[in-house]
């Protein structure tokens, strides 16, 4: 089966449940896209995996990504602390980042927004319309838009 992106970003997603990272993995995979995906398990592994320190150092093995997918609720540094932090950062802030969290709150909605989040999506309950994020995901930010860094096709 052919790859969807025409370009394989790198995707880098902050989740702290192994259960949803794998169904996550699994619906990408369904839905052929072969961008690498990478996992921070909370806030702090996010911000290591993108200023490359500790075992993130490497950056061939802990690429830059094109897009981050983070879930709000996590140990350690939640999301919405590391979003805060992501996007005051100069060497940070461009990288698009999507929220995909259970959070169901407008409170949620609007001060991710205020911190300068670029979607906003709550996590379906099925694989089914898992499966549906996914592909509406990928298609618009590795397929549609253009990425910092990616060349102009």
């Amino acid at each position: 089966m052919t790859s969807r992106s025409a370009q394989l970003v790198p995707i880098l997603m902050a989740e702290d449940d192994e259960d949803d990272r794998m169904l996550f993995q699994d619906a990408l995979q369904e839905s052929r896209f072969a961008n690498p995906i990478y996992f921070a398990h909370d806030g702090e592994e996010l911000l290591d995996f993108l200023r490359h320190k500790g075992k993130f150092a490497d950056p061939v093995t802990s690429p830059s990504p094109g897009l981050i997918l983070l879930d709000l609720n996590m140990p350690k540094k939640d999301g919405r602390q590391a979003l805060a932090e992501i996007k005051s950062d100069p060497m940070l802030r461009s990288i698009p980042i999507v929220v995909l969290t259970t959070s169901k709150e407008e409170q949620d909605v609007v001060r991710s927004y205020d911190l300068g989040v670029n979607s906003f999506i709550v996590k379906p309950v099925t694989f089914v319309k898992l499966l549906e994020v996914v592909t509406f995901v990928g298609q618009y930010w590795l397929e549609l838009v253009k990425l910092p860094g990616q060349p102009l096709s």
